[in-house]
């Protein structure tokens, strides 16, 4: 169509128009949310059943800021990182400290509101509900395996326990 006939045509130029915007916004838009399945291979026991993935900007920047609560089988995997805060929080996290092939570096139980903490060899830090790694009984050293959480029939994402032996 030639842009004569367009302007003879100001329903074309409008779908043009709507067009070009809507393939604009294709390029804006979010990534879908990523929810992960955690398991320590080592203990064969789940630390989280929908974790979500924070691997760049906001996500990243905000964390767990702003939440009420973290429930038993969420999480948070950020990614890259080596260090995390508290700052601002409402309530208690487990931190696990990744390297680059999932081994625990270092764990830390129940740490509460306005704490920092640090592990300078970690690549990644997943942060839990208060309690993980003693229900789990995760220890420094473990594995851990990172797959997609499973849908529920509702097409939500499954908040399941995370104590061992819990069929899922």
């Amino acid at each position: 169509m030639t842009a004569e006939t367009m302007e003879n045509d100001p329903m074309k130029l409008t779908e043009l128009r709507f067009s070009r915007i809507l393939e604009w916004l294709k390029g804006k838009q979010a990534a879908p949310e990523v929810r992960l399945r955690i398991s320590n291979l080592t203990r064969q026991t789940v630390l989280a059943s929908s974790a979500e993935l924070a691997d760049r900007g906001e996500k990243r920047r905000k964390g767990l800021l702003g939440r009420q609560r973290l429930s038993p089988g969420e999480g948070l995997w950020i990614l890259p990182c080596e260090a995390v805060h508290t700052f601002g929080m409402q309530f208690p996290i487990d931190l696990i400290y990744l390297d680059r092939n999932h081994r625990i570096k270092k764990i830390r139980n129940n740490v509460p509101p306005w704490r920092l903490s640090a592990c300078l060899t970690a690549h990644s830090v997943l942060e839990l509900a208060s309690g993980t790694i003693r229900d789990t009984m995760t220890r420094t050293g473990d594995t851990l395996e990172f797959s997609s959480a499973p849908l529920t029939d509702e097409g939500s994402y499954a908040f399941a326990s995370h104590a061992q032996g819990v069929p899922e």
